[in-house]
């Protein structure tokens, strides 16, 4: 009884107070009223019965949208579900393939290098322990490149690990490299390689500050001019400095500087391919040749031989 609410309470008294007139009737001969009232519950309970009815039907109508509602949530958020898990598969599957493509490309340069490497030390005897190959492939060409022109003069503009490698295929040619550095600690480095290597008959270091230059209304940091006032007749230049870092475009100085410097025939090699089309265009008679090789011949006096 407790747990009835107060309507369930009043119906529950009703139905007693019903029946004790229903037995009282009965009781005191009155068949009649007591049939009477016996129809008036019947009828009650028919219509309360009809009403719980109705109710456990609506109760059934709404648990069914609640399913279709459930239903449709799940359907929709399995779609989504396997439409995100296709898209991180499509998306993985890219992205291992990229993976593959990557190392793949790696371990091409990675066996490049390995053989350009083993090429090196075939074509060179060192005296002492080398040091490491930085870009032994662009090395290799540019050793190849020596001992096929023969240059007598080379001019390498950035010292560094490509210096004692330069120095023995000059030797090996007859020819002599100088090779300037802006870093006058590494400068003195490289001079104590070229020293250890034996090699200072060939080659030599020289310190040259990066100094201000203007080339077409636009100013350059570059190396010291007075580092090459000695320099002539180059027949190989080697354009690896100043670095990157020191500012936008910071080789292109070197050939508007250097031209008149270059032999009438003179090999250019520059692994940075960045600056070669403006080399090309403000050139005269320089041409491509290779990927980081250009030519150069001198016009002016090839015209003024043939006249």
């Amino acid at each position: 009884m407790r747990s009835l609410t107060r309507r369930q309470a009043i119906l529950a008294a009703g139905a007693c107070v019903l029946c004790a007139a229903v037995a009282a009737a009965a009781l005191t001969g009155n068949v009649g009223l007591a049939l009477t009232l016996l129809a008036v519950f019947f009828t009650i309970l028919f219509g309360g019965l009809l009403l719980i009815a109705r109710r456990i039907s609506g109760l059934a109508r709404a648990q069914r949208r609640q399913q279709n509602d459930v239903r449709a949530v799940l359907d929709q958020t399995q779609r989504r579900l396997l439409g995100a898990m296709e898209e991180l598969l499509l998306h993985s599957g890219d992205r291992h393939r990229e993976l593959d493509d990557s190392l793949a490309g790696r371990m091409r340069d990675h066996t490049r290098d390995i053989e350009a490497i083993v090429q090196l030390f075939q074509r060179v005897t060192p005296r002492a322990p080398m040091p490491p190959a930085h870009a032994p492939a662009d090395l290799l060409d540019l050793l190849h490149l020596i001992r096929t022109r023969k240059p007598r003069f080379a001019l390498e503009l950035g010292s560094g690990t490509a210096t004692i490698w330069l120095a023995y295929a000059m030797e090996q040619v007859g020819g002599r490299l100088v090779s300037l550095h802006h870093d006058a600690d590494r400068a003195e480095q490289a001079r104590a390689s070229v020293a250890t290597h034996a090699l200072v008959g060939v080659a030599e270091v020289r310190e040259a500050p990066l100094r201000p230059v203007t080339i077409a209304d636009r100013s350059f940091p570059w190396y010291d001019l007075e580092a090459v006032a000695d320099v002539h007749d180059v027949d190989l230049l080697v354009i690896d400095g100043p670095p990157a870092s020191t500012g936008p475009d910071a080789r292109f100085p070197a050939l508007p500087l250097l031209t008149e410097r270059l032999a009438d025939a003179a090999a250019v090699f520059a692994a940075d391919a960045g600056v070669h089309g403006r080399w090309l265009e403000t050139t005269e008679g320089l041409t491509r040749e290779g990927e980081a090789l250009l030519s150069y011949r001198r016009v002016v006096r090839q015209l003024s031989r043939s006249q």
